[in-house]
């Protein structure tokens, strides 16, 4: 008989429309590879709500250090001012870390050094974005220049969001196609943090973040939440487009952002298997 391959104790900080998918699909489609430890939320009784909905009520933890205490590898699910902290203890404990906060990485190369020294990794997903692998590809010779369109109906949009508040927009009187951002990365990221992580994404794939500009549009026309994309350099040139349907659970974050985060555990517990 062959021995019992040992699954992976998975934690996950953050309990909402993200966090919660993840756990759904850690006990149902990744249960051949890891099994669900820990469940941490600020309000307690999301977390020990959600433990319930996913038959595991042994997994909620009171505290982040009990999560920490009881997991192999963390799943950042939070996107709140004290995520860099989170996914900081996390590496300091030897912890892997998948991060849906994409945002809050960038420039913040203390973290990737840190996962360096402690022996262990941060796993980007590609999230809403489709050409990740042939920009990092790229990257490799020399590229001129990144522009991403983002195009979301007002709804996409985090309400209490910096943006909406410096600018005091009201997103429900929007009538036609508007230009809400026009910029740099690090001031989208800034300014939108719930709401531009695939930005933060094509930064750190590139390595380029100062040949980035970024445009955000809203209608309440739009359907979707979409993302262009145009990359060139000495390799030639490359444009992709995704229409994201949203995730049933949360119309800001796009099912495909969380599909690739679940595809990344995939690979990461279980190997790469095309064509199965």
């Amino acid at each position: 008989m062959k021995p019992q391959k040992k699954k992976a104790k998975i934690g996950i900080v953050g309990c909402g429309a993200i966090g919660s998918r993840m756990a759904k699909s850690i006990t149902a489609e990744l249960k051949e590879y890891c099994r669900l430890a820990a469940l941490y939320d600020i309000d307690l009784k999301k977390a020990q709500e959600l433990a319930q909905k996913v038959s595991s009520p042994r997994a909620f933890k009171k505290s982040y250090a009990d999560l920490l205490n009881n997991s192999e590898f963390v799943i950042e699910a939070v996107n709140a001012d004290d995520t860099y902290t989170i996914i900081k203890e996390a590496l300091s404990s030897k912890k892997n870390v998948l991060s849906m906060s994409v945002g809050k990485l960038l420039g913040r190369s203390d973290l990737f050094r840190l996962a360096e020294n402690k022996g262990c990794r941060i796993l980007i997903p590609s999230g809403a974005i489709a050409g990740i692998d042939a920009i990092k590809a790229a990257g490799l010779a020399k590229i001129s220049s990144i522009t991403l369109t983002t195009r979301k109906p007002p709804a996409g949009f985090f309400s209490g969001g910096p943006s909406v508040m410096e600018k005091r927009m009201n997103l429900g009187e929007i009538t036609q196609e508007t230009v809400i951002f026009d910029g740099d990365v690090d001031t989208a990221v800034k300014l939108f943090p719930h709401n531009i992580n695939v930005a933060a994404t094509l930064a750190l794939a590139s390595g380029v973040k100062e040949k980035m500009s970024i445009r955000i549009i809203t209608s309440p026309d739009y359907k979707t939440n979409s993302h262009e994309i145009e990359v060139t350099g000495d390799f030639g040139r490359i444009t992709t487009r995704t229409d994201n349907v949203v995730c049933p659970d949360n119309p800001k974050t796009s099912y495909l952002a969380v599909l690739s985060a679940i595809q990344t555990l995939k690979q990461f517990f279980g190997g790469i298997k095309i064509g199965t």
